[in-house]
């Protein structure tokens, strides 16, 4: 494995606000290894997507900086994709024609036959080759998002950039997905960088997890390794006591070492609009 794959060095960025600069992130250092499945978790509002897009060259870092393959990161680029919590389908394309648009931008040089066999067979990877010619309208949150994921593999990323992406699905069908994304993974070989929320979704995919301090100008508290041997099973797993360790080690981050107390009112807006969360959720 190579130990210079991913490099995220000193990064910091502040946001322009009425009342000054805001700082979000400060001093997050982080190697990742090739094929490296990371999980960042924390706090809403510690700065994990904020840390995702400047990965993915959507924010320009203030401080510091990401080195891919010895190259900085300045911009978005083919060899980084992302699938985000709303699937971002076009409504008015195909399955079929979803993915094969991100293959036609940028796999150039291919013939048609090409194209369709590596469309296809990204799909086939998600299992959604029977809804090739079903618009998003037509199929569900579960599938649009298995799509989101095809269209992200056909660019043959390096990294692949996740930014909870089962956080808005039903718990059996982000289960699913979870172990289709688990095959696909071992399958590719891809470095995966997801952000989650969910405890148990990140100790069941993940090689290490990078556990966020709380904002402003959060940065990398802890990193857990979670030596779990692969393929996971997680019902194999739910009475594992390492795993359940694991489970334990985020968890008292979470609620102890960076616990936020929110205030009165928020919490009881939030119960007015019947807002609900897994027990091993982080909030």
């Amino acid at each position: 494995m190579n130990a210079k794959h991913l490099e995220l060095t000193q990064v910091g960025i502040d946001f322009p606000t009425p009342k000054g600069p805001f700082t979000a992130l400060r001093d997050v250092n982080l190697n990742i290894k090739k094929g490296e499945f990371i999980s960042l978790i924390g706090h809403s509002g510690c700065g994990k997507s904020t840390v995702l897009n400047i990965v993915a060259g959507l924010h320009q870092a203030t401080t510091g900086g990401v080195i891919l393959d010895n190259v900085e990161v300045k911009e978005p680029g083919p060899e980084r994709a992302v699938v985000f919590q709303n699937h971002s389908l076009l409504p008015w394309l195909s399955v079929y024609k979803n993915v094969e648009l991100a293959v036609k931008q940028t796999l150039r040089g291919k013939s048609k036959a090409e194209i369709r066999e590596w469309v296809m067979h990204n799909l086939e990877l998600v299992h959604m080759t029977h809804a090739i010619d079903k618009l998003p309208s037509e199929i569900s949150g579960g599938m649009k998002q298995r799509v989101g994921i095809a269209r992200a593999l056909a660019m043959e990323p390096k990294v692949l950039l996740m930014d909870e992406p089962f956080g808005a699905l039903d718990a059996l069908t982000r289960a699913h997905l979870q172990d289709s994304l688990m095959e696909i993974h071992a399958d590719l070989g891809n470095t995966v960088i997801m952000i989650t929320h969910d405890v148990d979704e990140a100790v069941l995919l993940s090689d290490r997890i990078v556990m966020m301090t709380n904002g402003p100008a959060a940065t990398v508290g802890e990193i857990l390794e979670v030596n779990l041997p692969r393929p996971r099973n997680r019902l194999v797993l739910a009475d594992n006591p390492e795993y359940n360790h694991y489970r334990h080690e985020v968890l008292t981050f979470l609620y102890e070492k960076q616990k936020k107390v929110e205030p009165v009112s928020a919490r009881k807006s939030g119960t007015e609009k019947g807002a609900s969360s897994s027990k091993t959720d982080a909030a």
